[in-house]
């Protein structure tokens, strides 16, 4: 019994891994993206804006990274303590719950914070655009992280593999857009289009991930 519990710690860990890994991926696709936005601009505001967004893409997904891997952590320790003491399934859920309320409050606090950094560094227009633009993205994100929490109960991986190769075939289909739109649509308009796709689309990668990761642990707590 024991062995195989150490097993599955270790496929936890292992999974945790490449969570991590898919991450750093991602954040390199999106500094890729960037350094092609930049070549096309040549103004300097937009090159700065670009980079102010930039910054603020890879603190999110820095923040996102750090509270994935403490909530892990804590699965795996809590786990752990399942196995010492016999603890009930109920008291664990209930911790569960406990430590992903806190995980939202640290994600909110650390939002707000973000926000307000930027708001004092730059007291622009535009700015304060973007930061509404921010603001609604990550109302947005909590409902489609909802409704993706509804759907996962009535899904299975197969159908979440579909919607990852959905999303990565979306990616590969904005930037062709974006190649033929240079030479209809002004700069600016196309370049609020694609942060927005861009944005989107990671997002959605982001979460079908993290919710793969949720039905594999509770698959492993179920076994």
């Amino acid at each position: 019994m024991m062995r195989r519990k150490m097993k599955m710690m270790m496929i936890m860990k292992m999974m945790l891994m490449a969570m991590m890994m898919m991450l750093m991926m991602m954040m390199m696709l999106i500094m890729k993206f960037r350094l092609m936005m930049m070549m096309m601009m040549m103004t300097m505001m937009m090159i700065r804006l670009t980079m102010m967004v930039l910054m603020m893409m890879m603190m999110m997904m820095m923040m996102l990274m750090m509270i994935v891997s403490i909530l892990m952590m804590i699965m795996i320790r809590l786990m752990m303590m399942r196995l010492m003491t016999r603890m009930t399934m109920n008291r664990i859920m209930m911790m569960k719950m406990m430590i992903r309320l806190m995980m939202m409050m640290i994600m909110i606090r650390l939002t707000m914070m973000m926000m307000m950094m930027m708001m004092i560094m730059t007291m622009n227009m535009l700015m304060m655009m973007m930061m509404i633009r921010m603001l609604m993205m990550m109302m947005m994100m909590m409902m489609i992280r909802l409704t993706m929490m509804m759907m996962m109960r009535m899904m299975r991986m197969m159908t979440m593999m579909m919607i990852m190769t959905m999303m990565m075939m979306m990616m590969k289909m904005t930037m062709m857009t974006t190649t033929m739109m240079m030479m209809m649509m002004k700069l600016k308009m196309m370049m609020m289009m694609i942060r927005m796709m861009m944005m989107m689309t990671m997002m959605m990668i982001l979460l079908t991930m993290m919710m793969m990761m949720r039905m594999m642990i509770t698959m492993m707590m179920f076994r």
